[in-house]
């Protein structure tokens, strides 16, 4: 056997974890995960830390393993709540992304989707007064329609005048970001925190400080509502007429109109409904894991929402897990800071490291595919 063959049939080898095509969607998300975290804990070494240690506080921070002490009306219990609370706009802001993909299109401006969908349901809602029986709902339909508005112009101007919707949405983000930081400061402004003054609890979706078993927890309203949501965008993508055209017009948009579907109606679509997750992600953001919002700030969940769904290979139920995953990282980062001696942002060099690892699932697919043709045709040779 040659030098060459001999090279292939051990990278084949090696790789067997991720051959089988059916599994690929679950075992090279895990796989890029691994690497990741391999990549992570070679780099706290160089810091002269213990990597094992580092990981294992950064799970207890999140509520995942017990800490050793913990303060009045707070437990393990308490912790992993916040974590379910901060996963919650992630979940929607990752599907915003994903649905986006599924038609060809990169939906950068999450961000500022969520921070226009925030900022209206605080003006109009939070400071108003409303019964909690009423001014909930409300919130979450002021996202719903103000991000599915926001979104429905980047994917009209990219249907109408061709323009590159990673370009509109860049331009959007920094438009939202100046121009709702200019009415924060002159007319919603907390001149303590120097934040937009506090939302109502009525108008809140997360439930703060709920005395149970004496325990002091938070709850996310929209948690459920999140995993529900993955769900039906799982349904409407593989069960419905409206998913399919919106992938058809994804994986080929001139293929698409040859086939009589509306290329330009399935791109606004796609895009109003990306937007309207990516507003539900910052009504839970800005009126439910927080209660203000910081003027001249993007949230970075808009920006990690392309990691999760990256990493959950754009399906609803993976990016579940995923999201999950990174909450995990994020909220654990200040415990593991303040125990294993590491800095927080090594958390965000981990994400960083999953979303390059993520970005190479295509890379890896064919390097499989490649290997296998090449593999059988040795195989083919011998006999």
């Amino acid at each position: 056997m040659s030098k060459n063959k001999k090279k292939v049939s051990l990278s084949y080898r090696l790789l067997w974890p991720i051959r089988n095509e059916k599994w690929q969607p679950i075992t090279i998300p895990v796989f890029s995960i691994l690497i990741s975290f391999i990549a992570a804990a070679i780099v706290i070494l160089l810091l002269g830390k213990n990597p094992i240690i580092a990981f294992y506080n950064l799970f207890q921070g999140a509520g995942i393993f017990p800490k050793a002490s913990y303060a009045g009306y707070k437990s393990m219990l308490t912790d992993f709540l916040s974590l379910l609370n901060a996963m919650t706009p992630l979940i929607f802001a990752s599907l915003a992304v994903a649905v986006a993909l599924k038609a060809g299109l990169f939906n950068i401006g999450v961000s500022g989707q969520m921070l226009v969908s925030g900022f209206l349901a605080t003006i109009i809602v939070g400071y108003s007064g409303l019964d909690a029986f009423i001014a909930k709902p409300l919130v979450l339909m002021i996202g719903i329609v103000a991000g599915g508005l926001m979104g429905g112009l980047v994917g009209w101007l990219k249907y109408k005048f061709n323009i590159h919707e990673v370009v509109t949405t860049i331009m959007l983000n920094y438009i939202a970001q100046y121009v709702i930081s200019f009415f924060i400061h002159m007319y919603y402004i907390d001149p303590v925190s120097r934040q937009s003054k506090y939302i109502t609890e009525a108008a809140r979706l997360t439930l703060v400080d709920v005395e149970l078993a004496n325990l002091k927890m938070d709850i996310s309203l929209g948690f459920i509502l999140a995993i529900a949501i993955a769900i039906f965008i799982k349904f409407l993508m593989d069960k419905t007429v409206v998913g399919y055209e919106i992938k058809a017009v994804g994986s080929n948009r001139n293929a698409a109109k040859y086939t009589g579907i509306k290329v330009g109606k399935n791109t606004v679509l796609a895009m109003v409904i990306s937007g309207s997750l990516a507003g539900l992600a910052g009504v839970t953001y800005y009126l439910g894991y927080f209660a203000s919002i910081q003027p001249k700030v993007l949230s970075n969940i808009g920006f990690d929402s392309i990691a999760v769904a990256l990493l959950g290979n754009t399906h609803p139920i993976g990016i579940i897990f995923s999201s999950f995953l990174v909450s995990i990282i994020d909220e654990g980062s200040t415990y593991m800071s303040s125990q294993a001696g590491i800095r927080q942002e090594i958390a965000s060099v981990i994400i960083g490291l999953i979303l390059l690892f993520s970005a190479c699932g295509a890379y890896l697919k064919h390097k499989v595919s490649s290997l296998k043709e090449k593999e059988v045709e040795r195989k083919d040779s011998e006999s």
